[in-house]
């Protein structure tokens, strides 16, 4: 069995490249927060299900059409990165005269919040790692 096939790493790494991703998304938010009309966004969290669950009532994956980057130099769409998590879009906002809806007190909680869950899992991860190798006697 690979080390990859361990379904505890497994969930780990998704969910640090979860916050990963969730980083980039708030730090567009910072980084908008005086754009007119701009709607800040945030990802949802993965639901990790467990394996009988999953399989017993798995449907068919749900495909999405999106644009084609025929150049690295391309502009990515709103939306349309290379995450495979799904973004959504708080209805709870305040809007400014500008149209813009970002509130930068909550979005630098939401910031310093996810960097610390990701520096959490990345110590479970490392800890994991170090169980497995204590396991096969190269701790």
């Amino acid at each position: 069995m690979a080390i990859t096939d361990i379904p505890i790493l497994s969930m780990l790494r998704t969910r640090l490249q979860w916050s990963q991703a969730r980083q980039r998304v708030l730090a567009e938010n910072v980084a908008n927060a005086d754009t007119p009309n701009y709607r800040a966004r945030d990802l949802t969290p993965p639901k990790f299900e467990a394996p009988a669950a999953a399989t017993a009532g798995t449907a068919a994956p749900l495909t999405t059409v999106s644009l084609a980057r025929t150049e690295d130099g391309h502009i990515v769409g709103i939306g349309q990165g290379d995450s495979p998590f799904r973004s959504e879009r708080s209805a709870g906002y305040e809007v400014r005269p500008t149209g813009n809806a970002v509130n930068l007190e909550q979005k630098m909680m939401k910031v310093a919040a996810n960097q610390m869950d990701y520096q959490a899992v990345a110590a479970l991860y490392t800890r994991s790692l170090g169980l497995l190798k204590t396991a096969l006697g190269k701790g």
